[in-house]
């Protein structure tokens, strides 16, 4: 079974950055799309960025581009999500995702096979 792990969240201040980890046992990453959502409290699942399956190409939201950074080190079989200047409404629990290595990237989370527990960050104002 592939199973994901998020790390590396916490409660920062607004207009700060943070790192979040994800790890994957059971399989690796370099056979598998990544990717970043959040649940924000009270909303739906949204997309915020994805990673190709050898990390040399990346897709994100129009909220996080410019502003976030995915990325990947296949042989550590860790994706990295960078969250740079956070803003208060980006509070929420971020979900790891993957998705199998017959698949592209995708904003879309039904389209993503395996999901972690979540890693909680809270952006105070």
């Amino acid at each position: 079974q592939v199973l994901l792990v998020e790390s590396g969240g916490g409660l920062v201040q607004a207009g700060t950055s943070l790192t979040l980890f994800c790890g994957i046992s059971g399989s690796t990453f370099s056979n598998h799309v990544a990717g970043w959502f959040r649940r924000a409290p009270g909303k739906g699942l949204e997309f915020i960025a994805s990673s190709s399956q050898t990390g040399d190409g990346a897709k994100y939201a129009d909220s996080a581009k410019g502003r976030f950074t995915i990325s990947r080190d296949n042989v550590k079989d860790t994706v990295f999500l960078h969250l740079n200047n956070l803003k208060p409404e980006e509070t929420g629990t971020y979900y790891c995702a993957a998705r199998r290595d017959y698949c592209c990237m995708s904003i879309d989370a039904s389209d993503y096979d395996y999901w972690g527990r979540g890693s909680q960050v809270t952006v105070s104002s």
